[in-house]
């Protein structure tokens, strides 16, 4: 079984490097080409201009529910309160990311990638033993649409290797050691993407 594992996982692999061949991601003044883009006021500037790490993270909205645009609402403040009980404890939060990973593997951005994006929070970053705090201000935020216990699919992943292979490329300062997840930074509080996600074929992914 562990073998059988294993081919799956080349195989898949196999199958991303042919996609990469034939969907490069390319960054132009700070957006992601081939992500459709959805503006969200929920953003500033960067105060230190600064851009080197990545974090991870998870939602689905309502909770353990796909598709729909209510993630789109948050994030560009327009979720309507009443379309869900949940949805009256978050309509008012101003937040956003820079990517969504749908679970077809659609890629969406609202905030350019030399802006500042709300995704972190109260966050805090070791580096070079000592506490950087507010991720905020030199990180790129990715959420995955999903949550911590369901498995993320194939084109996820897919998209995620290609998306952030680009920001690598176009952002030095991120390498694979520089990629996080916001339960690391933020592990009293939160547990996202959580142990369904697969950190190592994400990396065997990535290269």
């Amino acid at each position: 079984m562990e073998r059988m594992g294993k081919e799956l996982q080349d195989r898949h692999y196999r199958e991303l490097q042919r996609g990469r061949q034939g969907s490069e991601m390319r960054i132009d003044s700070g957006w992601l080409q081939g992500a459709r883009q959805v503006p969200s006021p929920n953003q500033d500037r960067r105060p230190e201009h600064e851009v080197s790490a990545v974090g991870l993270h998870s939602i689905s909205l309502p909770p353990g529910e796909y598709g729909g645009d209510h993630i789109e609402r948050l994030f560009t403040n327009r979720l309507d309160p009443d379309a869900h009980p949940f949805f009256a404890a978050i309509a008012e939060l101003k937040v956003s990311a820079h990517l969504l990973i749908r679970r077809d593997g659609e890629c969406v951005q609202f905030v350019p990638f030399d802006r500042r994006a709300w995704h972190a929070g109260r966050s805090c970053w070791i580096e070079g033993g000592r506490a950087r705090r507010a991720l905020n201000d030199f990180s790129i935020g990715i959420e995955l649409e999903g949550n911590e216990v369901s498995a993320y699919r194939e084109a996820q992943y897919r998209t995620l290797a290609h998306a952030v292979q680009a920001l690598m490329d176009d952002y030095p300062d991120i390498t694979p050691g520089r990629i996080t997840s916001h339960a690391r930074i933020a592990p009293l509080r939160k547990a996202d993407p959580g142990p369904a996600f697969d950190w190592a074929y994400f990396r065997h992914c990535l290269g």
